[in-house]
């Protein structure tokens, strides 16, 4: 099997992030095209290819050890220079619809992947797990 290019695993880690509480939906799709359309790293990325890539990404989550293949293949494809990028499309997906089960778990999994450091990984998975009630309380 072929490596994805850097803007493939760019959207794996998206749309895995989406997938965590196993449904995908509308919001978190948009949340993806917008990064497509908006961060400069996909200026050269056909848009058109989302939709495949993603269902690429969807067949593979499905298959036995689906995810750490996934991330494995991520870690391979991406420079050491896009870890903070790919880090930060996965929030910018988490945080479309403010929760993400296990957040810490797939976090945590997620910053091995892209080689972070044991603090940097607490800090983002704190990040997340504090938006949800900073943002909902009256």
């Amino acid at each position: 099997m072929t490596l994805p290019s850097p803007h493939e695993a760019l959207i794996y880690l998206m749309v895995v992030t989406s997938a965590a509480d196993r449904d995908m939906t509308d919001i978190e799709m948009a949340r993806i095209g917008n990064v497509l359309k908006t961060w400069p790293i996909f200026q050269d990325f056909d848009d058109w290819k989302l939709i495949r890539v993603a269902q690429d990404c969807q067949q593979q989550l499905q298959a036995e050890n689906g995810l750490d293949s996934i991330l494995a293949d991520v870690r391979r494809t991406l420079p050491r220079r896009l870890h903070d990028t790919a880090y930060a499309a996965a929030f910018e997906v988490a945080s479309a619809d403010l929760e993400m089960p296990e957040n810490g778990l797939l976090a945590a999994r997620k910053a091995h992947v892209a080689g972070k450091h044991k603090l940097a990984a607490n800090a983002a998975n704190g990040a997340v797990s504090c938006a949800v009630p900073v943002l909902t309380e009256p």
